[in-house]
């Protein structure tokens, strides 16, 4: 089976035998991963070699925010891991996204390796118009999302985590080369779970997603290496 790289499936999971068990049974249908606070804190730097090991690509999600010098101190230290995408709050602000950019490429050139990719986290997936109104910003949740992508690309970040319903207006304000990573797909008819801003993988690709994130409806299904065959199918002639 041939997997899609556009497609990251989440490992969230509690401990690295319950997530090394899923990656097993999903095989060859899935080759990108995404590990985040959870499994992380639980497994640590296990779960990435095992991973690499495996011949797998990682999204290590630990969305990062502080001064810019502890970002930068932070992601120097994720970049000698040897994963493939790393990523920080938008809402750090302009320097420290500036700070984490050159730190990454600093290291990675340093090592003598590929630069991960650097994105920036916009406004989750979770949050809906009510919860967003309680921050107290003037914008929509929609202006909002592209305003900090732009603050994004101008800091140097290869892209953004976001919602696929905003995935046109960012490829619009950004350009064609900008990554937007969409959390909050779900296949048809799957549960939303606690995700209130969602798309299918289609829709999610038609509106200008370069990389969808599923976690739940593949890791709580019945059997897992269908479901995410299932997603492949779905995507592959976009």
């Amino acid at each position: 089976m041939q997997s899609d790289p556009r497609l990251i499936a989440a490992l969230d999971f509690p401990t690295a035998e319950a997530a090394q068990q899923a990656v097993k049974e999903i095989g060859d249908a899935v080759s990108y991963y995404k590990v985040g606070m959870e499994l992380y804190y639980a497994a640590g730097n296990d779960m990435i070699r095992f991973l690499k090991e495996n011949g797998k690509k990682v999204f290590l999600d630990l969305k990062l925010q502080d001064i810019p010098n502890t970002v930068a101190s932070a992601l120097k230290v994720e970049t000698t891991l040897g994963v493939d995408m790393i990523n920080v709050h938008a809402v750090g602000g302009k320097k420290m996204m500036e700070a984490a950019a050159k730190a990454v490429k600093e290291k990675a050139e340093e090592l003598g390796i590929e630069r991960p990719k650097l994105l920036a986290v916009t406004i989750l997936t979770s949050m809906d118009e009510e919860q967003f109104a309680d921050l107290n910003y003037n914008n929509t949740i929609a202006e909002q999302v592209v305003s900090l992508a732009k603050l994004a690309n101008a800091a140097g970040l290869d892209g953004v985590v976001a919602s696929p319903k905003e995935a046109a207006a960012i490829r619009k304000a950004c350009g064609p080369d900008f990554l937007i990573v969409t959390p909050g797909v779900r296949p048809a008819g799957s549960a939303l779970d606690d995700q209130s801003r969602v798309t299918t993988p289609a829709q999610a690709f038609a509106n200008g997603s370069s990389h969808i994130v599923v976690g739940r409806p593949i890791m709580k299904a019945e059997d897992r290496k269908e479901a995410a065959a299932a997603i492949v199918e779905e995507i592959k002639n976009l």
